[in-house]
This record gives C-alpha cells, sequence and structure tokens, in this order.
C-alpha cells in the first residue's frame, strides 16, 4: 500500500479537530467480480486506535458496513501545539498501518 491514509489536525482553543481519510478497500465479502462472477473474498479494517501523546482517546470496532475508503473525524479536548496525534488500524487480514501528526 503506498500511502494509506492521511491526517489533518487544526488546533481550536484546546480542542484538536482530527480529519483521517483512510485508503482501504473494506470488501464485505459479498460483492461479486463482475469479470469473473465470484465473490470477492471479506477485507475490511476491524480495529481503530487513535492516541493523543501515546494515550488512547479513540478506540473503535469496524465491521463490512464500513464503505471503501473510509474518514473519519473526532475531536480531542485538552490538546495543544507540539502535541502528537497519532491513528492505527488492523484489519481482517491482519495489515496494520499507522499515521502520526504534530498538532501545529
Amino acid at each position: 500500500m503506498a500511502e494509506p491514509m492521511r491526517i489533518r489536525v487544526t488546533l481550536q482553543g484546546e480542542i484538536a479537530d482530527v480529519k483521517v481519510l483512510i485508503f482501504h478497500p473494506m470488501e464485505t465479502g459479498l460483492r461479486k467480480d463482475p469479470v469473473t462472477g465470484q465473490t470477492v473474498p471479506a477485507h475490511f479494517i476491524k480495529t481503530i486506535v487513535a492516541t493523543h501523546n501515546g494515550k488512547p482517546v479513540l478506540q473503535a470496532q469496524w465491521s463490512q458496513a464500513v464503505s471503501r475508503n473510509p474518514f473519519l473525524n473526532f475531536r480531542v479536548r485538552g490538546a495543544k501545539a507540539g502535541d502528537r496525534i497519532a491513528l492505527s488500524w488492523e484489519d481482517d487480514r491482519g495489515e496494520t498501518a499507522t499515521i502520526e501528526t504534530e498538532v501545529r
């Protein structure tokens, strides 16, 4: 995977607005390939963890119901310039990705 995610953090007072675009196929396992007619195997993100300076601030369990290339937006209270925000995911095939940025 070339670029699995993009992240943007904007600081408004002490609240960091975090926006993450995740590039992932999020296959349900129900779709059929239009060329072969065979079912495309499931491939989706199972867990998401976001941290603020290493401390978890968001944990989520996802399923096949999330669309392709999901967009995630959340806010972190108590952030200040120079803090680190990171987001990691793991999918049903054991693939993982992490992205980290500094609050500015």
